[in-house]
């Protein structure tokens, strides 16, 4: 069970699920015509299950407008240089550089935009940013009761929990397992809001962050508690000086912060999720039922996904029911103060894929 009242908010991170999807739903799940819609199939699935989980008053599906922001590849040129396409296919990033996507899910992407769509459910993007930075500002911005779920498979999220906020991520590679800053502290041994300094000085190779030499999980999870933060950490090194010491720090470990002083002022700014990106008015409302009923049962036929837009339109019908009016009064605590036209279906940007 979700563990709270319900009624709040659900943003889904659609690029890591339906990647996710893609490589553990077995690709014979096909449209009649032969086309792969495991992605799809397995998106849809899992946004079914959370809804009736969490059952959230509201609900988006956040994209990323660009995969590799040209302000992180500016600080830090390896954020994720090994995803770069060698050839045209794939799906364009910063100064036109492509990520490398596999026809078969590319192929995916539009019939993942065109049902969302038929359903009603917000897709969101922000040009020149990615999915988790529209996960952050929204997150940050929303005043409603119920809280904060985000269906994520990407730990950089785990910055954003926040007790005190109500934001948890619910984490794709555990079944959804929900994380908390207990639960973050647990798994890291570091203060629950931490997770982004611990990333930084760990590294995360996923995403093509070195972190520092010589530092592993346990050496940062003791720096971050001995400091509080790398910010406290940082300040300590430069007050000694680069042939200084720091108390409770080896000479090692303190030679490898001094040497990587470069890569830590620069990294900060690529893990912090943005959390003021301008997005305007959201329709989040969660639907009580699909605001193209015609076009679902269509997309359902052409590409043999009819029982998962079933199941979907099921955990609509018993969810957005009961909380539809609460989440419409919700959606305008987000909204206030935004300027620009209300994002329902394609968001401003143009639709991924």
């Amino acid at each position: 069970m979700s563990g709270r009242g319900g009624g709040g908010l659900l943003l889904a991170d659609t690029p890591s699920l339906y990647f996710r999807s893609f490589y553990g739903v077995p690709r014979s799940v096909r449209a009649p015509d032969g086309m792969p819609v495991n992605a799809v199939r397995g998106l849809l699935d899992v946004l079914a299950r959370q809804i009736l989980e969490v059952r959230p008053g509201a609900v988006v599906a956040c994209f990323d407008a660009d995969w590799r922001p040209a302000f992180r590849v500016a600080l830090l040129a390896s954020y994720k240089a090994h995803r770069v396409a060698g050839g045209d296919a794939g799906v364009a990033g910063s100064g036109g550089v492509v990520e490398e996507v596999e026809e078969d899910l590319q192929r995916q992407l539009p019939v993942i935009d065109a049902v969302l769509d038929a359903f009603g459910i917000a897709r969101v993007q922000a040009a020149g940013f990615e999915a988790d930075d529209v996960i952050g500002t929204l997150a940050t911005r929303f005043r409603g009761s119920g809280g904060v779920d985000v269906l994520t498979g990407d730990r950089d999220l785990f910055q954003l929990v926040d007790d005190a906020a109500g934001v948890r991520v619910r984490y794709a590679v555990e079944r959804f397992a929900v994380v908390d800053e207990a639960s973050v502290s647990a798994r890291y041994d570091i203060p629950g809001r931490v997770y982004a300094d611990f990333a930084v000085l760990r590294g995360d190779p996923s995403d093509g962050l070195p972190g520092v030499a010589g530092i592993g999980a346990k050496t940062a999870s003791a720096l971050l508690n001995r400091f509080g933060s790398l910010a406290a950490v940082r300040a300590a090194v430069v007050a000694a000086g680069p042939t200084g010491s720091v108390d409770g720090v080896s000479g090692a470990v303190f030679r490898r912060l001094v040497g990587a002083r470069e890569y830590l002022a620069a990294a900060v700014g690529v893990v912090a999720v943005v959390r003021d990106v301008p997005i305007g008015p959201v329709a989040w409302a969660l639907p009580a039922a699909a605001v193209d009923a015609a076009e679902v049962a269509r997309l359902g036929a052409r590409y043999g996904i009819s029982s998962a837009c079933g199941r979907l339109t099921a955990a609509l019908a018993e969810v957005g029911a009961g909380v539809g009016a609460e989440a419409g009064g919700a959606a305008g605590g987000v909204t206030g103060g935004d300027v620009g036209g209300v994002v329902r279906g394609a968001a401003a940007g143009g639709a991924p894929g």
